[in-house]
């Protein structure tokens, strides 16, 4: 079995969102609970080892909507570098029997635990270890990606706004893609009229 761990990007200055410097979406509720705790969770029910988090903008209420969860956690203090920043840091602190890491992004809130896993068991069945396992529907590539030892190197040359989707671009061969049905895998919040859409929030 080849160990992979999970890696949670919760660093974003999120300036589509936020009304005041200090906001962040991530701790905004939707189905009662904070946008990125659904992220945490899902991943901890996964078996996905280690779970890492990544935080920078409004680390410390990031933090608290994740209180009493078991993550090891990571503080990018630049985080207007990029999502290449926070990336470089965690792939930095995986342990060395890592063998990949599932890449998931504190504003999807709808990935589940079984898609985390299906990505991972498709990275364990293939007879030739892939540089990255990515969930695709109707014909798009979607998030999270699983991303293999082999991109390790060249994530951590990444600059400004990238992530695993170009790494994954660059690489164009020993990609396996994973047919899915699940329309998660396209769900984020940017705005808060994307949360609006979703639930009903007071303002």
């Amino acid at each position: 079995m080849r160990r992979v761990a999970a890696v949670i990007l919760a660093a974003g200055e999120a300036k589509r969102f936020r009304r005041s410097p200090d906001e962040t979406k991530l701790v905004a509720e939707l189905d009662g609970k904070p946008i990125v705790r659904h992220v945490a969770e899902a991943a901890l029910a996964s078996r996905a080892r280690p779970v890492l988090l990544v935080t920078g903008h409004a680390h410390a209420q990031v933090l608290g909507a994740l209180d009493g969860l078991m993550l090891e956690r990571i503080h990018n203090r630049d985080p207007g570098a990029g999502l290449s920043a926070s990336l470089k840091l965690a792939v930095s602190a995986l342990p060395r029997t890592a063998r990949g890491a599932v890449i998931l992004l504190g504003d999807m809130p709808r990935i589940a635990p079984s898609l985390i896993g299906r990505l991972i068991d498709a990275f364990d069945a293939a007879p030739v270890e892939p540089l990255a396992v990515v969930p695709v529907r109707g014909g798009r590539r979607g998030n999270p990606a699983l991303i293999g030892r082999g991109l390790f190197a060249a994530a951590r040359t990444l600059q400004g706004n990238t992530g695993a989707r170009d790494l994954i671009a660059a690489a164009r061969e020993n990609i396996l893609e994973l047919a899915v049905g699940d329309s998660a895998i396209e769900f984020d919040i940017d705005t808060r009229e994307d949360l609006r859409r979703h639930c009903h929030v007071a303002e």
